[in-house]
């Protein structure tokens, strides 16, 4: 059976710090199909595009809303990657539900803040945070601590972006 559902246009941002190590959020709540796992409840912040968004004006957006974060250079981006959501059998009216799964283009970003810039409880926009707590970790243990159906785009991201991590 063939998923007919489109993907969700999503970004996703690798903040790299002065160490070369990444932002990444601890995911205290599940969302519709995004679900979290044991142990397996970190991320980097990511988020979904508005129509007719630039898409680095919406990595830009996504960081702010997520973790309060506003002082930050480009480095790089990917070509577009994707995953698909588990199975869920969830309310079918979630934001997410319509969706098979994410359409990503991740953004490597410099942190040129201090550390207590960085606040992911404070909803922004309307927001609700999605992280309870952060820290900055090497870009190849971070696909070690997502949730599986992540892992790939994850490891695709860290091999792309290594060269940002020294």
């Amino acid at each position: 059976m063939t998923n007919e559902k489109p993907y969700r246009p999503n970004v996703g941002i690798a903040l790299f710090n002065a160490e070369g190590r990444v932002l990444i959020g601890h995911r205290f709540k599940g969302d519709g199909p995004e679900i979290i796992l044991p142990g397996l409840d970190w991320q980097m912040p990511q988020g979904g595009v508005d129509e007719g968004e630039d898409l680095r004006d919406a990595a830009m957006r996504e960081l702010w809303e997520e973790t309060s974060v506003k002082s930050a250079s480009y480095l790089g981006e990917t070509d577009w990657l994707t995953y698909e959501f588990p199975p869920y059998d969830g309310p079918q009216t979630h934001r997410l539900a319509k969706f098979r799964g994410q359409r990503q283009k991740w953004f490597a970003l410099r942190f040129t803040g201090k550390d207590d810039e960085i606040d992911p409880l404070t909803p922004r926009n309307d927001q609700p945070a999605e992280f309870d707590a952060w820290r900055w970790e090497r870009l190849e243990r971070v696909p070690d601590v997502v949730v599986p159906f992540r892992r790939e785009v994850y490891q695709a991201v860290a091999k792309q972006f290594a060269p940002f991590a020294n």
